[in-house]
């Protein structure tokens, strides 16, 4: 029956332009995700998979796609074999060139720093392949909130300091060999704000963190760079992209800070953006 539907997606363009990506978006699926020293978690992800399309072809097929995914979702595979996967993506597909990125919430266990209360935080997480012929890239990427406290208030004001919720975006990629932990990433960033943020806080718990960030104020440069400095000791990793977000509690704007750097080239990319 297939064999006499005309396939469309196979007939040839004329315009002369290759796509860099095309494919499917926003594909929910259940991801399993190794964790540190614990038992793997199981997450709703939201998939996205694409593939390069020559200038001759007018389109791709977007049902192997989900095909491909529907295989590995049965043998329980994704999120551990991307690069498994990617090969897959370019042998079904034809193409040179895959790619894949998955997005899902990762829940870390975490206890209040006085009273020791604990409840899940939700981190937004992402898992990244691109693999072109047979050159592969994993990177992993984590949101994390903290609190920042602005050392400019703390020093003019007579009372107290306005601070901020501040976002750290961190993305790195290290070799095939090597592992880094959602955890660690999450504990990198997490050192570096005034304080630390929390799903439960009784009264000595929220004394201890509104202290701890007076104490420790930082503008969002500051955090920049003493994530910088953290991802320079760690030998593993060969590339970031780092970005740091202030959403100011006394001003119309965020404050902002973004940098890269491939470690292995000691270049720095400030075209990029995350």
């Amino acid at each position: 029956m297939n064999s006499q539907l005309k396939d469309i997606q196979n007939q040839s363009d004329k315009r002369g332009i290759d796509i860099q990506k095309v494919g499917v978006n926003g594909v929910e699926v259940p991801l399993i995700i190794e964790r540190k020293n614990a038992q793997s978690q199981i997450v709703s992800a939201k998939a996205r998979l694409s593939v390069t399309l020559p200038h001759n072809y007018r389109g791709t097929h977007m049902s192997r796609f989900i095909e491909i995914l529907s295989d590995y979702s049965r043998r329980n595979l994704l999120g551990v074999d991307i690069k498994g996967l990617l090969y897959d993506v370019q042998k079904k597909l034809e193409s040179k060139s895959a790619h894949v990125k998955f997005e899902f919430k990762y829940f870390i266990n975490k206890k209040a720093p006085v009273s020791e209360m604990e409840f899940p935080v939700g981190y937004d997480c992402s898992f990244q392949g691109d693999l072109t012929g047979d050159d592969y890239k994993f990177i992993l990427g984590v949101k994390v909130p903290v609190t920042t406290l602005c050392p400019c208030s703390k020093e003019i004001s007579k009372y107290s300091a306005h601070n901020q919720r501040t976002m750290i975006k961190l993305k790195v990629s290290y070799g095939e060999n090597d592992i880094i932990w959602i955890e660690d990433l999450v504990e990198m960033a997490e050192r570096c704000g005034s304080s630390r943020i929390y799903s439960i806080l009784k009264r000595c718990d929220e004394k201890y963190v509104t202290e701890r960030a007076y104490e420790n104020p930082k503008f969002v440069e500051d955090v920049l760079r003493d994530l910088i400095c953290q991802i320079k000791n760690n030998e593993k990793i060969t590339y970031y992209e780092a970005e740091v977000e202030a959403q100011e509690s006394i001003h119309n704007h965020n404050a902002w800070a973004w940098q890269s750097e491939n470690k292995l080239i000691g270049d720095k990319e400030n075209e990029r953006t995350i």
